[in-house]
């Protein structure tokens, strides 16, 4: 289930609260008997990047499928570019270094399955209910996300406070819908921050390339700037190895701007998160900077939020 629109804060006793976390969106399969399988948005088995969390089927009651957010801890905070490389890792000496340095935690906060059961069809209480009592005790590898019932002006202080990435607010009463994008959850953000479709890059002078980016409306594909990153990055070298598609793939685009016409296109697949100081009146971003690929969204995830 997907969030479907940003809100400012705001107090409603209708909905609950939770802190949003910066890390990687997952599905935790959990059987108490022996199993465990972590799986991103696409689709990817994450257990061998995060071998830390192997034993977290031994903190459930029964089988169950839960909703969270794979993070790292950095100085007491979520630190998104931890789990990015983790999640980018294939080197099994390099997974094991990290992992010691730095321990991934599974944040769970909602619950899917229970027993075989689908659960999906049950109110946001009454699984949040089932999560609680499903978890029997918390560790730093598995723990629950905190509610927060009706205060949410608060708790974005509190994010604001520690810089965190802001707060999710969710209708009380709401069922939850595989795959789909609903307002019954609202994102209030903190950082000023967003995922993008990687649609090109431009080589620059002094080993910089610029990246171009894009957000879907409905089905169509809209401009949305560009952010430089060193082209000595990993990050590069997935960017630059990519499928390259004949054209661009924008419904329309300045062809002559920031040297657009010297552009490689992309088939639309890559998502990457950009950090900025505002957006102008034309959608554009003033101060981008590039955060790092996302190996866990998919490029119709990133939608514009003006449409």
């Amino acid at each position: 289930m997907l969030i479907g629109a940003e809100s400012k804060p705001f107090d409603d006793p209708d909905y609950l609260f939770e802190l949003k976390l910066d890390g990687e969106r997952c599905l935790a399969y959990l059987d108490p008997k022996g199993d465990v399988e972590l799986i991103n948005k696409r689709d990817v088995r994450m257990l061998s990047k995060l071998p830390e969390l192997e034993s977290i089927h031994r903190q459930v009651r029964d089988r169950c499928i839960l909703d969270g957010e794979l993070i790292v801890m950095v100085d007491g905070v979520p630190d998104f570019s931890e789990i990015r490389r983790r999640s980018l890792m294939s080197n099994p000496f390099r997974i094991s270094l990290a992992a010691d340095k730095h321990p991934a935690c599974f944040t769970a906060y909602d619950i899917l399955y229970l027993g075989g059961e689908p659960v999906v069809l049950r109110p946001l209480e009454e699984r949040k209910d089932l999560l609680r009592r499903t978890v029997i005790g918390e560790t730093s590898l598995l723990a629950l996300s905190r509610v927060f019932d009706g205060h949410g002006t608060a708790l974005y202080s509190l994010a604001e406070q520690k810089d965190l990435e802001g707060v999710v607010a969710k209708r009380k009463g709401s069922l939850y819908y595989p795959g789909k994008r609903t307002k019954d959850w609202l994102k209030i953000k903190n950082l000023k921050d967003d995922d993008f479709v990687v649609c090109g890059y431009i080589q620059k002078q002094d080993h910089l390339v610029s990246i171009v980016l894009g957000q879907y409306r409905g089905s169509a594909m809209l401009y949305k700037g560009h952010v430089t990153m060193g082209v000595s990055r990993g990050d590069f070298n997935i960017i630059s190895r990519h499928p390259r598609a004949d054209r661009p793939l924008f419904s329309s685009y300045p062809e002559t701007k920031g040297g657009n016409d010297r552009a490689v296109w992309l088939l639309p697949d890559l998502v990457c998160t950009v950090s900025y100081m505002e957006r102008t009146e034309n959608g554009g971003l003033r101060h981008p900077v590039f955060k790092g690929l996302r190996a866990d969204k998919t490029a119709e995830e990133c939608v514009d939020p003006f449409q």
